[in-house]
């Protein structure tokens, strides 16, 4: 009867857009968040953009470890939310918002110390640097902010609550939109601060996250208690199966992150006009790639729950549909790319070197989103939503750090390549990953139960 059931394919259609459009809808709520910003920011200078995307990367390496933490958690999370053992989960989110907190005090402190060293790692130019720890002594403030609300939405996403987080975001970018407009380019006569407004803006929206967080937990969400002592239970055995899951998972991400931050480094010192070029292809293909990254996480918490029921015939049917709804999601992100560039091309305010880089970049992007659309889905959706955690790494590891960033450091330093082809290098590792990735998924070694009896 259940594997009837799992064949329906309305029914699961049904079930997987309730979950990939609110998820989708988050993601394009947080890219323009970011898009808002490059624009305004791209409006006062070239300087002040390329120091916003640079400084970013600090955020963006914290951010990944959060996200690799709760990943590892939904693993947990979701298969034991198929099984019903509430009690659990609780505990799972108080272990990770431990780690959480620990590690954004550790990035608040050192980007307060050490702003201008931290900076100078991605790029050479004074007048970058400059502007970059301007925003960055600023920004650093939301840290803990966000170890609190990352943590806290995504355990909500893996029990299937993936509304909150949309609203959550939705109110946050209202609020970044009016700040940022105020204080970058100094709307109704307030100061006009640039990339220190930028930050305020930010800083701003992560303070109205946490307290819409703190509402919902404590007046709406009667599911998922969130309880300030459960960040002090102690559970020896679900430790040591978060750290199992988790610790594997957020390496995952981390090496993942840094070798984008290492492209950034990579691109950083190849001069502003590429630094800005790039910051606007990533925008590009972050709002590309929203609905893939929603099919994504709509398979990690599908597949979970459907193994933590016990259902293993159905999961794999599940996974297969996700893969064709990741194909064409990609199809789709690339198609859009390429309507956009000649737009973007005319409406930013680019120099002409600019706008050459620019130009190569986002045609390199419009067939690299079709490649992460179907590694994503496959990779952080459906093998980490089996409890498979180490291919990812190993995959990782391999493919960009002994591949696309290695070969693309020589390209740029050693061979002195053009820009266009290092950064054709740099983006490559997507494509290298697909043969692999394939070989694992039709391998159903990503199947796995792994949830304990602990009620």
């Amino acid at each position: 009867m259940e594997n009837k059931i799992s064949e329906n394919k309305y029914s699961f259609y049904k079930m997987a857009f309730a979950l990939i459009f609110p998820m989708a809808l988050q993601n394009l709520i947080v890219v323009g968040i970011n898009s808002i910003d490059v624009l305004m920011l791209g409006s006062v200078s070239e300087t002040v953009l390329s120091a916003a995307s640079l400084a970013g990367q600090v955020q963006f390496i914290m951010t990944l470890i959060f996200f690799g933490l709760t990943s590892g958690a939904a693993v947990l999370t979701a298969q034991y939310w198929g099984k019903g053992d509430k009690a659990t989960i609780e505990k799972i989110m108080g272990i990770c918002m431990r780690f959480s907190l620990s590690v954004a005090i550790f990035f608040t402190a050192a980007v307060l110390l050490f702003p201008a060293q931290i900076m100078h790692i991605f790029t050479d130019e004074a007048p970058v640097i400059a502007e970059g720890v301007k925003y960055l002594r600023i920004i650093s403030l939301s840290y803990i902010f966000m170890s609190v609300t990352m943590i806290y939405l995504n355990v909500m996403r893996s029990v299937e609550r993936v509304l909150v987080s949309t609203v959550i975001y939705l109110i946050s970018l209202f609020v970044n939109v009016i700040i940022a407009s105020l204080f970058i380019l100094g709307a109704f006569g307030c100061p006009k601060l640039g990339i220190q407004g930028a930050a305020v803006a930010a800083l701003s929206a992560r303070a109205v996250e946490l307290i819409s967080v703190f509402i919902y937990a404590k007046r709406i969400n009667k599911v998922i208690l969130f309880r300030f002592k459960t960040l002090f239970v102690r559970d020896s055995i679900l430790f040591q199966d978060f750290i199992r899951y988790s610790i594997p998972v957020t390496i995952n991400e981390l090496m993942w992150g840094t070798g984008v931050a290492m492209n950034a480094v990579v691109i950083g010192h190849l001069g502003s006009s590429v630094v800005s070029a790039n910051s606007v292809a990533q925008i590009t293909r972050q709002l590309a790639t929203v609905i893939a990254f929603g099919i994504a996480n709509a398979a990690a918490i599908t597949i979970g729950k459907t193994i933590g029921e016990n259902n293993i015939e159905a999961a794999r049917i599940y996974a297969k549909r996700f893969v064709k709804l990741s194909i064409l999601a990609g199809l789709i992100g690339g198609i859009v790319i390429l309507i956009v560039r000649p737009v973007l091309m005319t409406s930013l305010s680019l120099s002409d070197v600019t706008q050459g880089y620019l130009s190569t970049m986002m045609f390199i992007m419009s067939y690299f989103v079709v490649a992460q659309a179907v590694n994503t889905t496959l990779v952080v959706g459906i093998f980490r939503g089996g409890g498979d955690i180490k291919f990812g790494l190993y995959l990782d590891v391999s493919t960009m750090w002994g591949g696309s960033i290695l070969i693309g450091a020589l390209a740029a330093f050693v061979f002195h390549w053009s820009v266009p082809v290092v950064y054709m290098i740099l983006m490559s590792d997507e494509i290298i990953k697909i043969p692999l990735i394939l070989w694992r998924y039709k391998s159903k070694k990503w199947l796995n139960n792994v949830t304990r009896d602990l009620l």
